[in-house]
């Protein structure tokens, strides 16, 4: 593994902002689908917010590889230590999540006993057995891991708004800027 970077670099910031679009916009893509009545004419949006949910699954695998291969810079000192631990702990909770909500996903949606279809063309292996009772419980269990995905990205949304707007320590413009 090489030593942490002084900066962020162009691909890991491509990869951050990416990853919160993708994060936000397939959490609201997912909240309208599941209010909605299925029908033909619909269908569709199930098939994006499970191309949107693969995809971010796949950008996390290589935001992690490229962790490994260029690691980033380590925080810039300011907070007390709580604060720290703290950031430690959200963002190893936040990468966990970005594996764990799409994959249950993609195990809710193989329960289902329908094809789990991304990019309208590719269909994805079940890898949850067919049944009810498993179909409801990794509903839920998608449910409650996403929803505290989204409570942990507004923790380090705050964090960071703290940092780079409160604090002004350069926390938040080496991520817009590098």
């Amino acid at each position: 593994m090489a030593a942490p970077a002084p900066t962020f670099s162009l691909l890991t910031r491509v990869l951050h902002w990416l990853m919160a679009a993708g994060i936000l916009g397939t959490f609201a893509l997912g909240a309208y689908v599941a209010r909605m009545e299925v029908g033909l004419s619909n269908l569709w949006l199930f098939g994006l917010h499970k191309t949107i949910g693969i995809s971010l699954l796949a950008l996390a695998m290589i935001r992690l590889l490229w962790h490994r291969l260029r690691p980033p810079p380590g925080p810039l000192p300011g907070p007390p230590e709580w604060q720290m631990a703290l950031a430690r702990l959200t963002h190893k909770a936040l990468y966990l999540l970005m594996f764990a909500v799409p994959l249950s996903g993609w195990a809710y949606a193989s329960a289902t006993g329908l094809d789990v279809l991304i990019f309208n063309r590719f269909v994805l292996p079940p890898i949850a057995p067919v049944s009810e009772l498993w179909e409801a419980r990794l509903l839920l269990l998608h449910r409650t891991l996403t929803w505290t995905l989204l409570a942990l990205v507004a923790l380090h949304v705050a964090g960071a708004l703290k940092r780079g707007l409160i604090s002004r320590d350069g926390t938040l413009a080496r991520m817009i800027r590098g």
